[in-house]
């Protein structure tokens, strides 16, 4: 259908990369590691080099999110799919109750399932559909997603939990432009390839006192086993120092500190402000077109961060977006494998430029129109 659509260069994006994850990283970033020649990678990441980088990212995250004084930044190898077992381990006493809406806050509800003396529970909705935690009496944590990647649905408000009580957040696609508040927050965490702009196999945990003082207790059940590479009291003092407990990707942690840099410029409130503005462009396109619509119905669930949209069935996105691809103009609409669905998946992180979406749009539009 689209094999002869070919792109006017006036509409050319100056760069080609609109995928969720792995997101863009600046090739000012890799340049600026490239100078860096033999002091960083290489070196070991207990020498001072790449503390200093790691504390710099510490801080430079504490400021951005305007951490109050007695959280703590914990770091690690692994990703946001390794806490999901790192926080059934040793972070939940018995029973976490999950928030499910999409595939990735039914991960962790799964992970925690396979869990044999947890007993997990979950309210799940129909994905393309929103959910917002509730404080839930007799469970021990609250899990809950903030973007749930692959549906583009958002969370639009958190419970004040009980004392007893964690609230966990996975944040990964949505860190850095859906704002919360912290002192809601027991366990705010998140892998830097989204809106912070770095690579995977990388975590960045966001712990209040009341989570570490759980971690400390559980550590102490001895009865439960937890391997050493998933023990909270090794994340948790090996950030204390600026370090993790094993080897990291330095190019991983140097990215994510250029992008933390990069946006405490602006400031939360000013990228916050141009992710609605990026996603008031995609909704009212997607809204106006008659053969585009939102996959989100409820406005205050549709993602500031990622953008699902709908394409009529008389036109096949996956064919237009490998048209965009081969021609290397739009890399990686598609939509999410398992979800099925005949629609664009498009990031909207920090570093994907308001004037580069408004020409996918034009691109998209003038696409499907000329191939009626």
């Amino acid at each position: 259908m689209f094999e002869n659509f070919k792109v006017p260069k006036d509409l050319i994006p100056t760069d080609p990369r609109f995928g969720v994850g792995p997101s863009l990283i600046p090739t000012e970033a890799v340049e600026k590691l490239a100078k860096t020649g033999h002091e960083l990678l290489g070196t070991s990441h207990r020498r001072e080099a790449v503390r200093n980088v790691v504390k710099e990212m510490q801080e430079g995250l504490r400021s951005y999110f305007h951490l109050p004084a007695d959280y703590e930044v914990v770091i690690g190898n692994g990703g946001a799919t390794l806490l999901w077992d790192m926080i059934g381990l040793g972070l939940v006493e018995k029973s976490p109750y999950h928030f499910v809406c999409g595939e990735f806050s039914d991960k962790w509800f799964r992970a925690n399932k396979n869990i044999p003396w947890l007993t997990p529970e979950a309210k799940k909705v129909d994905f393309g559909q929103g959910i917002n935690p509730t404080d839930m009496p007799g469970h021990d944590l609250i899990a809950c997603t903030l973007n749930e990647t692959s549906t583009g649905v958002m969370l639009s408000e958190l419970p004040q939990v009980g004392p007893n009580t964690l609230l966990a957040i996975d944040a990964t696609s949505g860190a850095g432009q859906i704002p919360i508040d912290f002192k809601k927050s027991d366990l705010y965490y998140f892998s830097p390839q989204k809106v912070f702009a770095s690579e995977g196999g990388f975590y960045v945990a966001i712990m209040s006192p009341k989570a570490i003082e759980r971690a400390q207790k559980i550590e102490k059940d001895h009865s439960r086993f937890v391997p050493e590479s998933f023990k909270w009291s090794h994340a948790i003092e090996n950030s204390r120092q600026n370090q993790t407990y094993n080897t990291p990707a330095i190019s991983t942690i140097f990215f994510l500190n250029e992008q933390v840099k990069l946006m405490n410029k602006l400031g939360e409130d000013q990228v916050v402000k141009e992710a609605k503005r990026k996603a008031a462009l995609l909704y009212e396109w997607a809204t106006e077109k008659s053969y585009l619509s939102p996959f989100v119905a409820e406005e205050k669930f549709r993602s500031q961060a990622v953008a699902t949209i709908d394409l009529s069935e008389k036109f096949k996105a996956d064919d237009l977006a490998s048209c965009l691809r081969a021609q290397g103009i739009v890399y990686d609409i598609d939509s999410y494998r398992k979800l099925g669905r005949n629609q664009f998946r498009i990031s909207m992180f920090h570093n994907v430029s308001y004037e580069n979406l408004e020409k996918l749009t034009k691109i998209i539009s003038l696409a499907v129109e000329s191939s009626v």
